[in-house]
């Protein structure tokens, strides 16, 4: 018989004629903020794992094995897998050549670089995702299970009040009041149950900002350690040898004698500077070109030479040199010069 009247009231609720018990104003905006709050949880989660993890098939396997109870396998990192190539390539070249070696190198701080990675990833999912993923599968689905109930007494009461007015004779009204009553009852003890879950959505708050602060933390850990290791890689790698010449390609010449296409490598004068080896050049005419200073530059050791905006130099390049710079003269002054310096003339 109840649930009858339960679907002969929906029915007629749908169609606008019965009067709906509405929620008061304040657990109705408990109940927007919990919804608010799960929503920008929820999003805020799923973006947090693809972040950490952004293979989807390994995010899924780890799902899989969450939902087992079981132990999720350690995975190596990208950053340690191009680390072990280059580490093989390098054993396949010789670790004795100058590309050998630097391979080798390389990988090694790749591999560090993605151990801390791992390292980086677990913390971040145990402070931050966890905590996440607890509400969302425990608090939430308690909340949601008590406002469906809260619901069901609402429609209860709804069909009590509808019941109470089609009665027409005095032990029907008599019946009717009291099954009013005992709903009005059990739809307020439910409103006040859901009333107090609801408001621990502000805990709920705390906590995550917690969470948040201890993510951020991770990730300046992370990227302190990777600025470090990155640091350190180049320091190494300044000590190696700069053996990346480019042969030059060969063409005829105006009496058909084969010339370089690139100028004739100076004659230098080595000099010292940061325990680097920086050649002095002695450029042939055939290999300067005139350049215009577009900015000032000071020079940051006796190796460089300072410019002035608008000056007119003499640039030229020597074997082995890095492209983003080139050897600037004017008079008797010569240093290193930076290229985003400079406008180059025909």
């Amino acid at each position: 018989v109840r649930f009858s009247w339960l679907r002969c009231y929906l029915d007629t609720e749908k169609l606008g004629q019965a009067e709906k018990t509405e929620l008061d104003a304040h657990l109705e905006n408990l109940l927007a903020r919990a919804d608010c709050t799960k929503n920008w949880t929820e999003k805020i989660y799923r973006q947090t794992e693809i972040l950490l993890q952004p293979n989807p098939s390994a995010r899924i396997e780890e799902f899989f094995y969450e939902k087992l109870d079981k132990k999720i396998p350690s995975r190596i990192t990208n950053g340690e897998l191009l680390g072990q190539y280059m580490q093989d390539a390098a054993n396949d070249f010789g670790a004795a050549t100058p590309y050998g070696s630097t391979l080798m190198k390389v990988g090694e701080y790749q591999r560090k670089l993605g151990e801390t990675e791992r390292e980086f990833m677990q913390t971040s999912a145990i402070s931050f995702l966890t905590p996440l993923r607890n509400f969302l599968e425990g608090d939430w689905r308690t909340i949601s299970r008590e406002r469906r109930l809260l619901e069901n007494r609402r429609l209860d009461l709804d069909v009590c009040k509808a019941r109470l007015k089609k009665a027409k004779v005095a032990e029907a009204k008599a019946s009717a009041e009291h099954e009013l009553r005992v709903a009005q009852t059990e739809f307020d003890r439910q409103a006040e149950v859901t009333r107090l879950l609801l408001e621990g959505i502000s805990s709920t708050h705390v906590n995550h900002l917690r969470c948040l602060h201890e993510f951020v933390e991770a990730q300046a850990t992370y990227y302190a350690q990777c600025h470090r290791l990155m640091q350190e890689l180049q320091r190494e790698l300044a000590r190696f040898p700069n053996t990346f010449t480019v042969t030059p390609s060969i063409s005829a010449g105006p009496s058909g004698v084969a010339q370089s296409a690139m100028p004739a490598a100076p004659h230098s004068k080595a000099m010292e500077a940061d325990g680097l080896k920086i050649e002095e050049v002695q450029a042939p005419a055939a290999g300067t070109r005139k350049a215009k200073v577009l900015y000032d530059y000071d020079a940051a050791d006796a190796t460089e030479l300072s410019l002035m905006a608008d000056e007119l130099i003499t640039v030229y390049t020597v074997p082995g040199m890095d492209p983003d710079w080139l050897i600037g003269e004017r008079g008797n002054q010569k240093g290193k010069v930076p290229v985003t310096y400079l406008e180059l003339l025909s």
